[in-house]
């Protein structure tokens, strides 16, 4: 499948001059994007359904989507059980899109945020955090995860999902990171290692708590 990242060379270019190591781009009309997201042919390496098994959720928990786009996770979240999910992202008009999504599904437990991109701003301490593809878009990502850790429940968990270095898709290679770098920084945040998966063919897959 031919992804939209392919043509960020400008972007790539912008982020680098900024200074940050990280990739800025906007996420704007959420229809236009909704056919690369919510593509069908992305469940077969997104293997969504694995996913969330192996995310371990149960009908008492509180879940954030941070990133969540079009709500690709967020309504398969929702589904699942839990007893609210709330999906975060920068871009109110993904935000909008996802909740009505949401309502157009029958799903009542999902919520809206509006995040900066220094702040999740979930109104509530959480049980699970996903982070699916979003993570090497976030700045000065020391900062915006020790603060992220204020949203989490004790004993809850963080799960990062985002790009190998040398997939066949994704982003350009200046921002994938390697399992190894993203532990480094979470530990740096204040963060710690508690589990993974290998079984995603373009992502990794960790999970952290503190």
């Amino acid at each position: 499948m031919k992804l939209l990242w392919l043509a960020a060379a400008a972007v790539v270019a912008m982020a680098q001059h900024a200074g940050g190591e990280h990739m800025h781009k906007r996420f704007e009309e959420p229809e236009k994007w909704a056919r690369n997201f919510d593509d069908p042919a992305r469940d077969k390496w997104q293997m969504p359904g694995r996913v969330i098994d192996a995310l371990a959720l149960k009908p008492s928990m509180t879940v954030a989507d941070v990133g969540a786009g079009t709500g690709y996770f967020t309504v398969r979240l929702a589904k699942a059980g839990v007893a609210k999910v709330y999906a975060v992202d920068i871009e109110e008009s993904m935000v909008a899109y996802t909740k009505k999504r949401a309502g157009k599904e029958g799903l009542k437990n999902v919520e809206g945020v509006v995040a900066t991109a220094a702040a999740a701003n979930i109104p509530e301490p959480v049980d699970l955090i996903l982070i699916v593809d979003t993570f090497h878009h976030i700045p000065a990502r020391e900062a915006y995860f020790k603060g992220l850790a204020a949203s989490l429940k004790s004993g809850g968990r963080l799960a990062i999902i985002d790009w190998l270095p040398g997939g066949p898709m994704g982003p350009p290679e200046a921002f994938r990171f390697s399992p190894e770098r993203i532990e480094a920084e979470l530990v740096k945040a204040g963060w710690k290692k508690t589990g993974g998966h290998s079984f995603l063919p373009n992502q990794s897959f960790t999970v952290y708590g503190r």
